[in-house]
């Protein structure tokens, strides 16, 4: 089975198949099975309970043992161990922390994370990160004494988290999953911070994260529903660009193509293949306008990241106090949450999880040439477990990746005879020998998945 699958992928990609990039060129059934797990009255069960302890703010109870950030979390903690119990000890669960201070957190507070770690059986030092943040807040940012049910933000993004935790963790995979309840969002995404130096700390390679924030609700501001459509953000050139790359992606391209972008675009092939009547809508931002979440602290470390939200957001229903003004609802009530659309959110990061972690790592030193040729070459490293490579192409115009043409184990070039390099942009997939694919990597700095050192500490004197 495993040798058609990758027979099937090379006689496709060497046809040179003018659609999108998808996470295979064969149907996964087992892909497809995962999606049919999702249980919609098991993620309000746990957003219920969410909201029930009445706020979650970063500045609220730790001791009380029913209302606060502190009960929230230690919850938090039990749902892992529960979800690790019927998998037998599958999960280990850290919680990662620090004391923190700045002008949302006036006094040094602990704030905490709640992360379960599913070790990879091939690959387990790549990492694919899935990610909401546990606490709340009203129109106040400072009062953490106020209900703040927090119902959609973000109870539903951890619900996702919880629910990816309960299907996911029944199987094995090549790469290590990770399920992270963040906390300290509102005053600073400070969970986000903390998630990426526990992550450096471990020395990961990080290969993706989905940070989930706001994914419950369908019906906009204006009154219109829509649960056909998530939006996923993705930067497009690099948070840790430097100068000199900077320099090379602005005269040679690549401002479209960082490794988020290529995972985002990934993801959108999930969805077009294994979800019905549901889409992603690729959103060229880091985040909605003016605004952040945890994903941004990821980026800051390096590591490719999107932003999963709603497809129409109704800001009624954020950051705002439970009251009603001129007949209008004020708040994040549990109400607000739609749950079929929420189902659809947990299917799309439970298929899209699944995928980058059965797949090959993304390849690396991937690298282009062929100035004053009619033909181009693609050169990269040989990726360990890939039983095969696919070469993408496209205009650069084109918004999604277009053209490839598949390579056997152990290629590490390329030579693309009649393709321009001036014409197009390019890049490498890594292909396993059931069919999982990696996302794109575009040539150079701009598209690599890998993060680059942390800088190393100025000279003292």
């Amino acid at each position: 089975m495993r040798a058609l699958a990758l027979a099937l992928i090379l006689t496709l990609g060497g046809a040179g198949a003018a659609t999108a990039q998808t996470p295979a060129a064969v149907e996964h059934p087992f892909l497809h099975e995962l999606a049919t797990q999702v249980r919609p009255e098991r993620m309000r069960a746990d957003i219920q309970t969410m909201v029930d302890f009445g706020t979650r703010h970063t500045l609220s109870e730790t001791r009380s043992e029913t209302r606060g950030i502190g009960a929230a979390r230690r919850w938090a903690a039990r749902r892992f161990e529960a979800i690790s119990a019927d998998c037998g000890g599958c999960l280990e669960i850290v919680t990662p922390s620090d004391v923190v201070s700045n002008q949302r957190i006036t006094t040094p507070t602990e704030v905490v994370n709640v992360v379960a770690i599913q070790r990879g059986t091939g690959d387990p030092n790549r990492v694919i990160i899935i990610s909401g943040h546990l606490d709340s807040r009203v129109s106040d940012v400072m009062d953490f004494t106020s209900d703040a049910p927090g119902a959609n933000d973000d109870a539903s993004g951890v619900a996702t988290v919880f629910e990816a935790a309960r299907v996911l963790s029944g199987h094995r995979f090549e790469a290590t999953i990770v399920y992270a309840v963040l906390s300290g969002e509102e005053q600073g995404l400070f969970g986000g911070r903390i998630l990426a130096d526990y992550a450096r700390a471990q020395g990961w390679f990080v290969a993706a994260n989905l940070n989930n924030d706001i994914v419950g609700n369908s019906e906009g501001q204006s009154g219109v529903r829509d649960t056909t459509r998530v939006r996923v953000f993705a930067e497009g050139t690099r948070t840790v660009e430097t100068e000199q790359q900077a320099n090379q992606r602005r005269y040679n391209g690549g401002e479209v193509d960082s490794p988020s972008r290529n995972l985002a675009r990934f993801i959108d092939g999930i969805a077009d293949r294994y979800l019905a009547n549901f889409d992603v809508e690729m959103i060229y931002r880091t985040d909605r306008y003016g605004r952040g979440g945890d994903q941004v602290e990821m980026l800051r470390a390096g590591f490719p990241a999107v932003r999963v939200s709603e497809g129409a957001e109704n800001y009624d229903r954020q950051h705002q106090d439970l009251r009603v003004e001129d007949g209008v609802h004020y708040g994040d009530v549990i109400e607000g949450v739609d749950f079929d659309y929420l189902g659809q959110v947990a299917r799309l990061n439970i298929v899209s999880l699944a995928a980058l972690a059965k797949a090959p790592a993304p390849p690396a030193g991937v690298t282009i040439a062929g100035a004053v040729r009619p033909d181009t070459t693609v050169r990269w490293q040989a990726v360990p477990g890939a039983a095969g490579y696919r070469v993408w192409w496209r205009a650069t115009t084109a918004p999604q990746w277009t053209h490839s043409r598949a390579f056997g184990p152990g290629s590490t070039e390329a030579v693309l005879r009649g393709v321009v390099i001036d014409d197009f942009f390019f890049g490498v997939s890594a292909i396993s020998a059931e069919g999982y694919e990696s996302p794109v990597v575009f040539p150079g700095p701009a598209g690599d998945f890998r993060a680059p050192p942390p800088p190393a500490p100025a000279a003292t004197q």
